[in-house]
């Protein structure tokens, strides 16, 4: 099922649906009674909340092979991973640290069918940590072309704040590229990886900021 654009993601709207109810009701009850500054406290506090659902509109590229990126946040890894089980050989690994201040909706990098899907438990290091992409609980997701073979997977990882991974895909079910397909609660990094590494060539830096869907992350050589 499709997600349509909202001011918030709906995939959490059980998060942020309860403080803005209470934050109302807050702001009412300390007007009546005068406290102003309960008032603005109240606000600033339902504000933050609502601020870290966001759920902005972007123009998604629409040239064939391009990767795109799946999340806000900063580039933190561009590497080759020589023997990727998923794909049984090399893979070029891209990973993108969120913070509590990015979008934490995640986009899909390239159209495709989900071929599988895999949750993993594990840990809730620090999603800085250099293990929490091997050791903390994450999502794996793997796209296939018509043909049925894998192009891409995104792996969602949780942090030591971000606990709460959503992803509600199944088995077959198509993606546009930039489309919507889930979410990190609280801080966190989200990663692809894609086989033939050779084939592909980055067009961001480690470092660099990137906009979900919006973002070119590679490009078919």
């Amino acid at each position: 099922m499709k997600v349509k654009p909202f001011i918030f993601s709906l995939y959490g709207w059980t998060y942020w649906l309860p403080p803005l109810l209470a934050g109302l009701v807050a702001a009412v009850t300390f007007a009546a009674i005068g406290n102003w500054w309960l008032v603005g406290l109240a606000a600033v506090i339902t504000l933050a909340i609502l601020a870290f659902f966001r759920d902005p509109p972007r123009a998604i590229p629409q040239d064939p092979g391009l990767m795109v990126s799946p999340a806000d946040g900063k580039l933190t890894h561009i590497e080759v991973v020589p023997n990727y089980a998923p794909f049984n050989g090399p893979a070029l690994r891209v990973s993108i640290f969120l913070s509590v201040l990015d979008v934490h909706v995640n986009r899909m990098p390239c159209a495709g069918a989900v071929l599988w899907s895999r949750y993993e438990e594990g840990l809730f290091l620090d999603a800085r940590h250099a293990d929490c992409a091997i050791k903390n609980q994450s999502n794996l997701i793997c796209l296939a072309d018509d043909a049925g073979q894998p192009v891409v997977t995104v792996k969602q990882i949780v942090g030591a704040i971000a606990r709460r991974i959503i992803a509600p895909v199944e088995n077959g079910q198509k993606f546009e590229r930039g489309e919507r397909y889930g979410m990190i609660a609280f801080g966190s990094r989200t990663e692809i990886y894609v086989p033939h590494p050779e084939k592909w060539q980055p067009q961001k830096q480690i470092g660099d900021h990137v906009a979900g869907g919006r973002d070119i992350l590679l490009k078919r050589k």
